[in-house]
């Protein structure tokens, strides 16, 4: 009973996900042939016939090649330090008021100020590309582990500390526990903000790559290039946002 739920439940998501997929492209569609100008929107239809010649171009799938490495560099690093100081500023109140709203502070400043001063410190190319990218995406990941570690109660706590629970113990036992529902959630918000910087600066500090050839197609006024380009960028970032969710719910079975 309860295996014939989930997947009618499953279905009607799939089917509910696909119909709206199919309105937007039916949407796009519509749109370019109809209202706006072909010069600068070009027909959902056009533009996916026209993926196999856009990625037969020259360069441009070392360049999708070398997007995917930035990002997956990007992303490990803003996993890593933002649980490093995730764990540095939430474990402790005292440092959660003293430091955290530094953290907020960072967070709601835009990154692109920054990028000047990454590309002085790490050159343009792939070093300050990668960390841009990591500027953005370990953000949600701090957030995400101090609100779970200070959303703890505190009688859990004092419990592990009066049966005379060892430091490892209990982070083993309480908090660790206590992070991992939102950590993935963390890390997924992470992919999507390590992919935005990474993006942003292939545009402003590139010679080449994903950035040569968005300003490539948008100064030449090539819609089914630029859209064909952005598409297959989202469709990495899916992929990626995928493969992290369908982790997510197999650590959540074993954990069950």
């Amino acid at each position: 009973m309860g295996q014939t739920f989930e997947f009618s439940f499953k279905s009607k998501l799939f089917f509910i996900r696909f119909g709206f997929l199919f309105l937007l492209l039916a949407l796009w569609e519509v749109s370019a042939r109809l209202w706006v100008d072909p010069m600068f929107l070009s027909p959902a239809s056009k533009v996916l016939f026209a993926l196999p010649s856009l990625l037969a171009k020259p360069g441009l799938a070392n360049a999708l090649g070398l997007l995917v490495l930035e990002l997956t560099l990007a992303f490990l690093g803003s996993v890593l330090i933002g649980t490093a100081l995730g764990l540095m500023v939430g474990l402790r109140a005292t440092s959660r008021k003293q430091f955290l709203p530094i953290v907020l502070l960072l967070y709601g400043t835009p990154q692109i100020t920054i990028l000047p001063i990454i590309m002085l410190i790490a050159g343009v190319g792939f070093s300050s590309k990668v960390t841009f990218g990591i500027t953005h995406g370990m953000f949600p990941v701090i957030l995400t582990i101090c609100s779970s570690l200070q959303n703890i109660n505190p009688i859990y706590l004092k419990t592990g500390l009066s049966l005379g629970a060892s430091k490892w113990q209990t982070f083993k036992l309480i908090l660790l526990p206590a992070i991992l529902p939102n950590f993935f959630n963390g890390i997924r918000l992470s992919l999507v903000a390590s992919l935005l910087g990474v993006l942003l600066a292939e545009l402003f500090a590139s010679s080449s790559g994903i950035g040569f050839f968005t300003r490539q197609f948008t100064e030449s006024f090539d819609p089914t290039a630029l859209f064909g380009l952005i598409l297959i960028v989202v469709l990495i970032s899916v992929s990626a946002n995928t493969w992290l969710t369908k982790v997510q719910h197999k650590m959540s079975r074993k954990k069950g």
